[in-house]
C-alpha cells in the first residue's frame, strides 16, 4: 500500500518529512507512528494506515514533498515483497523529490546515515517543542531511535523519571507562556516552519485588502459565571476556565446571523460555508503557530467547547494532532490576551475572509447608564479586534457582526450555559 503526503490544511500544498520512525524491512502496526511531517500549519506525527512491513521509503528526511506524493510503500501481511534494492530506493527518492541523488561513498553498498551528534538540528520538531516546554537539556536524554536519535517517547520517559520535570508537564492553558530560550546572535537560517509561516503571511497580506475593526466589550456576565463556577470547574476538569470558550460561543452565534464572514475565497469566487468551524491559533513556545479546528461549534454546549479547545491546544503543543483536526476551518480566533495585549491586528488565515483577536480583559472605570442617571463603575473590559477581507464584505457588515458579538457577550446568561 502506498503511503502519501497527507493534506494537513486547506491551503497546504507541501510538507517536509522531518523524520522516519521505521526503516526498510521494519514491521509496523496500523496506527503506529511512521513519520513526522512539518508544514507552515502543523508539525505532527503521521500514523501508518495499515500494518505490515515497510517495503520502500521514497522520500528522505529533510526533503519537501507535495501533498499526494508517494512517500513510502508498506507491504501488508501475506503480500509478496517488491522492495527495491537500497541503491534503487535512493534513486527513487531523488526522482520523487526532483533532486539528483548524492553520490555514494566509494565501496559502500548503501548510504549510511550520520551518527547522532550534539546538534539540536538532529531533533524532530516534536522533540524540540517538548524539550522547550519542559525546560529540558536534550543532551541529557538517551536516544533510542534510529542512529541514536531522541524520540518523543524518550522525552516522555525522561520526564517520568524526573519528578521535578513531571510536575511541570501538565500545561495550564491560562498561564503565561514560558520565556523562550536565549536566541543565538548572528545570522541564522529560518526553520522550515518559520519560513512557511512567513511565506503564507506575506501572501495573505498581498492578496487580501485587510481592514481592522475593534469593539470594547464588558465581560461582567462572563466574569460572573467564571467567579461562581470556575473553582468547581478547575477541580473537576483540571484546568482553568478561560474567556475563550465563551467568546467562541458568541462568535458562532453571530456568524449564524452574518454568514458572509464564515466564508472562503477561491480565485474569483467566494464560498459561504454551511458549517461553522472555528480555528483556534495555538502558540508553540514562540516557534510558530498551529491552528487546530473545532468543528460544528453551534451544535456543542459551552462545556463541550471548553473541553475540546483545551484538548486540541494540549495536543498541538505536544505534536499529537491528527491531520483532519487542522482542516476545514471557516473562521479563526487568535488569543493574545494572555500576553496582556490591548489591540492586535491579526493577518487573515487564507483562504478565510476574517479573523478575530481576543486581547486582555482588564478592570476599567466605565460609564454605566441607570434609571437614576449615569454612574461610574469598575467593570472587566476587553477588546475584540477583527480583521476582514474587504473583497468579501464592507465595513458596515463587519461592524454589525462585531456589535452582535458584543451584545451576546454582554447580555447572555452564561451561568446557564455552563450547566448545559
Amino acid at each position: 500500500m502506498d503511503v502519501i503526503m497527507p493534506q494537513l490544511g486547506e491551503t497546504v500544498a507541501e510538507g517536509v518529512v522531518t523524520r522516519w520512525y521505521k526503516k526498510v524491512g521494519d514491521a509496523i502496526k496500523a496506527d503506529e507512528t511512521l513519520f513526522d511531517v512539518e508544514t507552515d500549519k502543523v508539525s505532527t506525527e503521521i500514523p501508518s494506515p495499515v500494518g505490515g512491513v515497510v517495503a520502500e521509503i521514497l522520500i528522505e528526511e529533510g526533503v519537501t514533498a507535495k501533498v499526494g506524493a508517494r512517500l513510502a510503500v508498506i507491504r501488508e501481511a501475506g503480500v509478496a515483497s517488491t522492495a527495491p534494492t537500497a541503491e534503487a530506493a535512493v534513486h527513487n527518492a531523488a526522482a520523487e523529490a526532483g533532486h539528483a541523488p548524492a553520490p555514494a561513498a566509494q565501496g559502500a553498498k548503501a548510504a549510511v546515515p550520520a551518527v547522532r551528534g550534539g546538534s539540536q538540528d538532529r531533533l524532530s520538531p516534536v522533540v524540540r517543542r517538548l524539550c522547550a516546554e519542559h525546560q529540558l537539556d536534550y543532551r541529557q536524554i538517551p536516544g533510542t531511535g534510529r542512529d541514536g536519535r531522541i524520540t518523543r517517547e524518550d522525552v516522555m520517559d525522561y520526564i517520568a523519571r524526573k519528578p521535578a520535570a513531571a510536575a511541570s508537564a501538565a500545561p495550564a492553558p491560562a498561564a503565561r507562556p514560558s520565556a523562550p530560550a536565549p536566541a543565538t546572535k548572528g545570522t541564522q537560517p529560518l526553520t522550515s516552519l518559520r519560513k512557511r509561516v512567513a511565506e503564507n503571511m506575506a501572501k495573505s497580506w498581498a492578496a487580501a485588502p485587510h481592514v481592522l475593526q475593534v469593539v470594547e466589550v464588558d465581560f461582567s456576565r462572563i466574569e460572573q459565571a467564571r467567579r461562581e463556577q470556575g473553582a468547581a470547574w478547575k477541580q473537576r476538569e483540571g484546568y482553568s476556565l478561560t474567556y475563550l470558550p465563551f467568546i467562541a460561543r458568541a462568535v458562532s452565534i453571530a456568524l449564524g446571523k452574518y454568514p458572509r464572514l464564515n466564508a472562503s475565497f477561491n480565485g474569483d469566487s467566494m464560498t459561504v460555508h454551511d458549517r461553522i468551524n472555528l480555528g483556534i491559533a495555538v502558540d508553540l513556545n514562540f516557534e510558530g503557530l498551529m491552528v487546530p479546528v473545532v468543528k460544528d461549534v453551534p451544535s456543542k454546549s459551552l462545556p463541550q467547547l471548553a473541553r475540546e479547545m483545551q484538548d486540541l491546544a494540549t495536543r498541538a503543543r505536544t505534536g499529537r494532532l491528527k491531520p483532519d483536526e487542522m482542516a476545514e476551518g471557516t473562521y479563526t480566533l487568535t488569543n493574545n490576551g494572555a500576553f496582556g495585549t490591548v489591540i492586535t491586528a491579526p493577518i487573515i488565515n487564507q483562504p478565510q475572509v476574517a479573523i478575530m483577536s481576543t486581547d486582555a480583559v482588564r478592570k476599567k472605570p466605565v460609564v454605566v447608564e441607570t434609571p437614576d442617571g449615569d454612574v461610574i463603575a469598575i467593570r472587566p473590559v476587553g477588546v475584540l479586534a477583527q480583521t476582514f477581507d474587504h473583497r468579501a464584505v464592507d465595513g458596515s457588515y463587519s461592524a454589525s457582526f462585531l456589535r452582535e458579538v458584543k451584545n451576546i457577550i454582554e447580555t447572555r446568561i452564561w451561568t446557564q450555559d455552563l450547566q448545559a
